[in-house]
């Protein structure tokens, strides 16, 4: 394991989620490392905490090499299991790759929209079941994320009940504070964690900044997984579900934001360009080329980042 870096303590992350749009935050914290970055400490919700979780344990395990190796593998893990695969490759000979992944995404959101009108998630789904657990049991290393010389690591999830941000550090990670940072209500049941029930951090906080301000760093960089604006006014129920998604995990960061202390640089890794021109459907798209495509997206943003 590689020792403490002293040269981590004036700079910390924060990385928002966005589900399969979590590739393009992927791609631009991968090109960070490769120049150097190490941060002091990281903030994470649902796909975001996530890749915190890889990178933070990565750097305990094998330094910058480690931390860009455990994402990676993340998130091969992740397209190695995509769910709507067989919907997608069905429908490429018709439209040809892309359209045969956005409609069989839109097929498959749409059946699941109109189902949630008529049963709840335990009808739906009545064990439970999540298809990232056996992922992250497979992979988590709550020793590395504990260790002395582990970056610090929060990650947040949505008390159901008060309707407020539970912060979980190093100490308490677990599957399933990832499971709850990343818990869509519609699709899975609450995570109970100590008798507490939560949902996607993402409506309390996109990420939660309060954590990695104390003490106060010199710089903070935001990488963002949501376009900030997205033109157009959506129709189909699909749509209307996804946006409201995108307005809600946005605005806690927004008031976060205004309230940044002036001493604190923000440095913001903009995901618009790369996420805006993609439909709303897409971050349940976890095709292997789509990923792969966000993840230079992000890489290509960061390099932009790190010019400026």
């Amino acid at each position: 394991m590689s020792g403490p870096n002293s040269n981590r303590s004036r700079v910390v992350l924060a990385i928002q989620g966005g589900g399969a749009h979590g590739a393009f935050a992927w791609g631009a914290l991968d090109r960070l490392i490769e120049d150097g970055f190490s941060p002091a400490a990281v903030t994470g919700v649902s796909s975001g905490a996530m890749i915190a979780a890889m990178a933070v344990q990565g750097f305990v395990h094998n330094g910058p090499a480690g931390a860009r190796a455990e994402m990676a593998r993340l998130w091969e893990r992740v397209a190695a299991a995509h769910i709507f695969g067989p919907v997608n490759s069905t429908l490429d000979w018709m439209w040809g790759w892309d359209k045969g992944v956005e409609l069989g995404s839109e097929l498959a959101w749409a059946g699941i929209t109109n189902a949630l009108r008529l049963f709840s998630p335990n009808h739906l789904n009545p064990f439970g079941q999540n298809p990232l657990e056996p992922i992250l049991e497979d992979m988590l290393d709550i020793h590395a994320l504990r260790d002395p010389s582990a970056p610090k690591l929060f990650v947040a999830a949505t008390d159901v009940e008060s309707g407020r941000a539970k912060i979980f550090d190093n100490a308490q990670m677990s599957v399933d504070v990832l499971l709850a940072s990343a818990c869509i209500p519609m699709m899975f049941p609450a995570v109970n964690i100590g008798g507490r029930h939560y949902w996607d951090g993402g409506y309390s906080c996109n990420p939660a900044l309060a954590p990695v301000l104390t003490p106060k760093p010199d710089t903070l960089v935001l990488i963002r997984a949501q376009p900030r604006t997205r033109k157009g006014v959506p129709s189909s129920t699909a749509d209307i579900v996804h946006r409201l998604h995108e307005i809600a995990f946005q605005a806690p960061l927004d008031a976060e934001l205004q309230a940044l202390p002036k001493t604190v640089r923000l440095q913001d890794i903009c995901a618009d360009n790369a996420l805006a021109a993609h439909p709303l459907i897409s971050k349940m798209n976890t095709e292997r080329e789509f990923l792969n495509r966000l993840f230079k997206a992000g890489r290509e943003a960061a390099s932009v980042s790190i010019i400026a």
